[in-house]
């Protein structure tokens, strides 16, 4: 079998994606053979494509840490031929070709059977959906509701940003979106954020200060860095935040104070690893409680083969929503 896929190439001048065709050998060990329809941009991607990126060990290897699509072949008893899945996170696009190629063969463990959701809104949620998910659970799951007061969700125009404000708008929470993107308040208020302000802190030169004034019942928090010292400062007395981003850098200076005098609480959200029962119902959720409402809104496409500009505008920061990469009938 021969098929075309999205390959990137190491080279002097860096990493290079090329547009070529592949056979069998390039799949990899599997259970459950797929015909990719969609894959989607994620940061990650950008770094497997990137000289130095630090998350590829070895080329060439087919990029695409997320894909959708429908299954062709499965020596697992758990899928058919015809079943509509996705995966995501392990080893996807990193060690083992991934969703920029017409076919991808994963093991069973690593993919899910779809329910409620199509391939395509799948793969607008990918990754980062699938983390909005995980952390609006989390929340949940730590007795926050709509009564407790607002909520925070940073980086809101990102992938968890933006299907964060969705899901929790949906659920009845007031949402407060915070975004350095000053063009997308329309965007942001049509999922549902009852409020949209700048980026946080305020005032980045000032002092930072162990406690704040308590603004926000909870956050769902996609940055880090200062952004999240800030967030943990004016959380109210219980609450709790879930984080999930380091743009904003991987330190965290911060002080003990939220947690000892407001008993606030930091959970770490971790999508590659998670289990695949876990994973299974997540996304069972995403099909249903937890749909996002405005998933169309937040699309974004272009043909995989784009791939290489596409993924440019991540680190460029003028990426907004969710793109998604057409695989089938798009080489």
């Amino acid at each position: 079998m021969q098929f075309w896929a999205m390959v990137a190439h190491e080279s002097d001048s860096g990493i290079v994606l090329t547009r070529q065709q592949v056979d069998e050998k390039s799949l990899g060990p599997g259970d459950v053979t797929i015909k990719v329809h969609y894959s989607s941009a994620n940061y990650k991607d950008y770094l497997a494509t990137t000289k130095g990126g630090g998350v590829v060990h070895a080329y060439p290897i087919v990029p695409g840490i997320d894909l959708s699509g429908e299954v062709v072949e499965s020596s697992d008893a758990s899928f058919a031929p015809g079943d509509l899945v996705v995966a995501h996170g392990y080893e996807i696009g990193l060690t083992h070709s991934g969703g920029f190629a017409e076919y991808a063969r994963l093991p069973a463990d690593w993919v899910v059977k779809l329910v409620g959701l199509s391939p395509r809104e799948a793969a607008v949620l990918g990754t980062a959906g699938f983390t909005a998910a995980m952390s609006v659970q989390a929340l949940l799951d730590h007795g926050v509701s709509p009564d407790a007061g607002p909520v925070l969700v940073t980086g809101a125009t990102g992938g968890v940003g933006s299907v964060s404000v969705d899901i929790l708008a949906g659920l009845g929470f007031e949402v407060i979106a915070s975004t350095g993107k000053t063009d997308s308040n329309d965007l942001l208020h049509k999922l549902g954020a009852h409020d949209v302000i700048g980026r946080l802190p305020e005032d980045p030169g000032l002092q930072a200060r162990p406690l704040n004034t308590a603004r926000w019942a909870a956050a769902v928090d996609s940055v880090g860095g200062s952004s999240l010292a800030y967030v943990l400062s004016a959380i109210h007395y219980g609450g709790t935040v879930a984080a999930s981003g380091l743009t904003g850098g991987t330190q965290l200076p911060a002080t003990v104070m939220p947690f000892i005098l407001r008993g606030v609480s930091l959970l770490g959200m971790e999508s590659v690893n998670l289990g695949i029962e876990r994973r299974r119902e997540l996304w069972s959720a995403l099909g249903a409680q937890l749909r996002p409402r405005y998933l169309s809104t937040l699309e974004n496409y272009a043909p995989v083969t784009q791939a290489s500009q596409v993924l440019r505008s991540l680190k460029g920061g003028s990426h907004s929503g969710r793109t998604i990469f057409g695989v089938a009938g798009e080489f």
